[in-house]
């Protein structure tokens, strides 16, 4: 069951093939996932996190193969989410006061899920360190905000493995564990969503944490982290994607986001991104009907984009329900540093594009003044409108 990763470094998660949803309904699985936790047999024997309640007894049952229990040290949780800590009552059901290191605010996430304040908790902040035997160590970095407030990584001296729990992770099943394994390009692409839909929000801390990270000038050889592929191969590769996603990140691209009643903003869509098409050949213009495509999907090519443009039709004196639902997930990201420009048709009173401009703004977007506002069906006297407001987005 286990498989090794280094030396005495064992995985012993889940890979999920099955998983379609995360966070809830709030996060779109596409290619499966895996929740990674590590075994290490040094001098002492420990775990570092356990793997989501679902999986607790197929966890329990293929870990007592490989070792007894009551062989365990200790445990390592790096993050109290429930993806990560779920089997770890019913492994303390199993070795009563297992010693737990975590932070301080992981004792309080797993508290509050577990109720179970009479645990074995020993709390680490960043810099401490735990001899593991072998003339190896464990030095503990706290994550604080990647993604949550209890979070940290774990780097193993000796075999310079950092178990990084969320940071560089992916939704994405690789059976065979490691990144150079995977399809690169699939791989690539989940890491990406994966960083713009959870860790975006987030993306000041990251920086900073990256930039302590460096300053600790630590040698990575292999990067472990909680979902997805393990990275061996090059593993600071996706330590140098992060630093460059943190810092407002945008390609040559604009999107066009919208929804449509009888196709009257849908024209206005198509008839934009062809407007910027024709203004800027070498810029990657997409287009994605909200009511058809992922939401997640779509935020990640709004983190590709240097601008937006959003559409609704006027409904209620506001906007179509799928709009303003997509619109408050998009509100959470805390995009930096992008323009967005807004149209909609209408047939009565003509409020769309206001609130649409209204929200934009308070999503940390500047919107061009510019707009496309079509009483009714769109005929060509909009043309003029489409070509200023591509002309301020391609500006952009």
């Amino acid at each position: 069951m286990k498989k090794q990763v280094k030396n005495n470094i064992y995985w012993v998660g889940k890979i999920d093939w099955e998983l379609r949803e995360f966070h809830g309904a709030d996060y779109s699985i596409h290619n499966g996932s895996s929740q990674n936790a590590y075994l290490v047999q040094e001098e002492k024997t420990f775990l570092v996190d356990t793997v989501w309640e679902p999986h607790k007894n197929e966890f329990l049952d293929n870990l007592k193969k490989e070792i007894d229990l009551k062989d365990l040290d200790f445990i390592v949780i790096n993050h109290g989410e429930v993806d990560h800590s779920g089997a770890l009552p019913a492994l303390l059901e199993e070795v009563p006061g297992l010693p737990i290191y975590c932070t301080q605010a992981a004792v309080k996430s797993l508290t509050g899920m577990y109720h179970h304040p009479e645990w074995n908790y020993n709390v680490v902040k960043t810099g401490d360190s735990i001899d593991i035997g072998n003339g190896k160590s464990l030095v503990f970095v706290e994550m604080k905000m990647l993604h949550w407030p209890d979070s940290m990584a774990t780097f193993m001296t000796g075999d310079n493995v950092l178990f990084s729990n969320d940071a560089f992770g992916q939704h994405y099943a690789v059976e065979e564990l490691f990144n150079d394994k995977a399809d690169q390009c699939s791989m690539d692409e989940e890491a990406l969503k994966y960083y713009a839909n959870i860790l975006t929000p987030y993306s000041s801390f990251a920086k900073r944490k990256l930039k302590e990270i460096g300053d600790l000038n630590l040698t990575f050889d292999i990067i472990a982290p909680s979902h997805g592929a393990i990275w061996r191969d090059n593993p600071t590769q996706i330590i140098e994607k992060y630093i460059a996603w943190a810092d407002a990140y945008k390609e040559d691209q604009i999107t066009v986001i919208y929804d449509t009643m009888w196709d009257g903003t849908k024209k206005l869509a198509h008839k934009l991104a062809k407007e910027i098409r024709e203004k800027s050949p070498d810029t990657v213009v997409k287009v994605y009907n909200i009511s058809l495509y992922d939401k997640n999907d779509i935020i990640t090519e709004v983190f590709k984009s240097k601008a937006i443009a959003v559409g609704s039709p006027t409904v209620g004196n506001a906007l179509l329900s799928s709009v303003s639902g997509w619109l408050a997930f998009l509100h959470e990201m805390k995009f930096k540093d992008k323009k967005a420009g807004v149209f909609g048709c209408y047939g009565w009173s003509g409020e769309g594009n206001k609130k649409l401009r209204e929200i934009l703004t308070n999503s940390g977007f500047e919107v061009v003044d510019e707009e496309v506002k079509s009483l009714y069906n769109p005929t060509d006297e909009i043309d003029v409108q489409i070509e200023a407001l591509a002309e301020s987005l391609v500006k952009a």
